[in-house]
Order: structure tokens, then sequence, then C-alpha cells
């Protein structure tokens, strides 16, 4: 019996940059938001392991995050049943949006629940970083988190006005690779350990106490992301940001006119209206 698993995307509120650690990895401080975005992950009972995608353009080999996963697991919790995945792929590559990460983080989930591994979240959390660091926030299921350490470290974010927004997702032509972002980044951290306090989500949020330090490396590279962050602002959004470390650019907005409106604006972009879920 064929089995389909939504495998959700996420946004970054805010996202600041503190220090790099001794294990190289970097210490942040960040709002993450799922979304209604997703990929579909289809698990046919098969033989043997396989894995096939709907993008040509994803790596179906050992660097892909589900075969990553489906071998993590395989080798530490060994289990009876095999299966054949297809990746249908809708979140694109680069964008900021943790797919890869999420692929790997509902894998796991997917794989303990169909053979009853019985593995707690915490057991799965130590098992997903050790392919990437946001992974822990799809393996918590919250749709709000707070996220510090490399990305280990998650308190859910109470944000109760999430349910009255619209996000405008604008995806440029451009990819944005994590790696490099992180090695322009070395440059601008200011060490300051205990900022930033990002505001509630509530019918006051202040959204000028958000930022994503990773605009600014970005957009030095990519000016047309300072482009389109203006359209977004002048045409009705209440912020607009950088996810991650990019490329998408997304706007939050209270009126579904104002998208309306923004999305004419940007005719040459790839735009999505989604929600938070």
């Amino acid at each position: 019996m064929i089995q389909k698993v939504k495998s959700f995307a996420k946004i970054n509120l805010g996202l600041k940059v503190l220090n790099k650690r001794p294990d190289d990895f970097h210490n942040i401080k960040s709002l993450f938001i799922r979304i209604s975005l997703n990929d579909i992950l289809e698990f046919n009972p098969s033989n043997e392991f396989d894995l096939k995608c709907t993008n040509k353009a994803v790596p179906i080999n050992k660097e892909n995050t589900i075969y990553k996963a489906y071998n993590l697991l395989s080798k530490n919790f060994p289990f009876k049943n095999q299966y054949a995945i297809t990746l249908h792929k809708n979140i694109p590559l680069e964008s900021g949006m943790g797919g890869g990460s999420s692929n790997a983080a509902f894998t796991l989930i997917a794989l303990n629940n169909f053979n009853n591994l019985n593995l707690d979240k915490e057991q799965l959390i130590d098992l997903g970083l050790e392919i990437g660091s946001d992974i822990p926030f799809f393996l918590s299921e919250n749709k709000s988190s707070y996220v510090s350490g490399r990305g280990e470290l998650l308190k859910e974010y109470d944000a109760p006005y999430l349910e009255s927004i619209y996000i405008l997702l604008v995806i440029p032509s451009f990819s944005v690779s994590t790696s490099w972002a992180y090695k322009k980044i070395k440059n601008n951290l200011d060490y300051k350990i205990d900022s930033p306090k990002f505001p509630a989500l509530d019918e006051d949020v202040d959204w000028k106490l958000f930022c994503n330090d990773f605009e600014k490396i970005v957009g030095s590279a990519y000016p047309e992301i300072f482009e389109i962050k203006g359209c977004m602002e002048n045409n009705g959004a209440l912020y607009s940001s950088l996810s991650g470390t990019g490329s998408t650019m997304f706007g939050i907005y209270n009126n579904v006119e104002f998208i309306n409106k923004t999305c004419n604006k940007l005719k040459n972009y790839n735009t999505l209206i989604v929600s938070p879920t």
C-alpha cells in the first residue's frame, strides 16, 4: 500500500547569526514558521530501498537528505520493511525554505511510524542533527518555534496573530548556497550572544524588530532582492524579508487585495500565496 506524507517548508521571520562554534557550525537565533507549501513523499513497499524525484535537478544519490535519513535510520535501528520513495518536489531548491531538511525529517518520522520503531522526538532529533541543523524544527512538528544553538534548541513560540495573515513568496530565478552565505557572513558577526529579542506575534506585533542578517550579504550579490522587498513594502506588506539564506523573499500581509497588487507589480517572478500551518 502506497502511503503519502506532506513535507512542509518554513520561513524565518527573523534570523540572527551570533558566532562560529568549535564544531564549525554557527550559533543562531531565529523564529521559524512552518508554511503550507510542501513536497510530497510517496512511500511504496519494496524489496529494497529506491529513490526517485519528479525534479531532475534534485540529486538522488548519497548527497540527498532522504537518502541520508533512510540509511542512517536503517543502520542504527534495522527494520524489515523496505520502501521505494518518490519525492514530488514543490519547494524550490536552495530557496531558504528548508526543503531538504524537511524531506529528511519527514522521512525519519514516516519510517519510525511505518516500522513501529517507537523512537521518541529526542532520539529522532539526535539522528537528524547528523544530517542538517534545520531538521529538529521539522521533527518537532511545531507550527512556530524560537530556534537557537545550531538549530537543535527549540521553544514553541506563541503566535496567535499568524492565524490572520497571508504570506506572499517571491522566488527569484537564482538560488543561494547555504555554505556560500555562511562563508560570506563571517566578517559581519557582532558576537552579541544575548540579542535579539523577537516580539510577540500578536495583533500589536512590531514588525520593525525582525531582521535577517543574510539580507545584506545576499543583496550585495543579488541587488534585485531589495527591489522585491521595496515593492512588497510599498504595496501593503506589513513586513518583508529574506527567508533563511535565500533566495526566497516573503511578505506578510493582512489583506489579499494588497497581495494581488504586489503580484501584478512582480509579474517577472514566480510568486505563491501560502499560509502558516
